[in-house]
């Protein structure tokens, strides 16, 4: 999936009343097509768009923390691969946040995705904020 993700590489918001029309098409792939602004936060909806892409189970939710009832809990991350979720403002909040684990420091986990400080990049987050990593698995198809 981070592939998908690096080729966005960058890709940011609009300020003010125009809105990046790439951020919104992410909204409209993943079946959320009321959502018409790149101010509400996109980090969900982007691994949603990445995981549709990749033919890999999604969480189909505009919440970050929702994405920790997907795939198999791993204490084991992938760089690259394993989505990892963070909490925000409060462990107990429902906030929070997604992207894709690219390495850790000492520290710190470092995190691709999207919505990080309004943009697609790799930031580092500080690990006590790590809810769970998780790892996707692919789509059934029938032939």
């Amino acid at each position: 999936m981070a592939h998908l993700i690096l080729r966005l590489y960058g890709l940011e918001e609009v300020p003010g009343e125009v809105n990046n029309p790439q951020i919104v098409q992410f909204f409209k792939d993943i079946g959320c097509s009321w959502v018409q602004d790149d101010e509400t936060a996109w980090c969900s909806a982007l691994i949603n768009w990445a995981a549709l892409k990749a033919g890999l189970e999604r969480s189909g939710k505009l919440d970050a923390r929702s994405w920790l009832g997907i795939g198999t809990k791993t204490a084991n991350p992938i760089k690259g691969e394993t989505i990892v979720i963070f909490w925000r403002e409060n462990i107990n909040s429902w906030k929070g946040h997604v992207g894709i684990y690219m390495g850790e420091g000492e520290d710190e986990i470092y995190c691709l995705g999207g919505n990080q400080d309004n943009m697609v990049n790799i930031k580092p987050y500080k690990k006590h904020f790590l809810l769970g990593y998780r790892n996707l698995r692919p789509l059934k198809t029938k032939f």
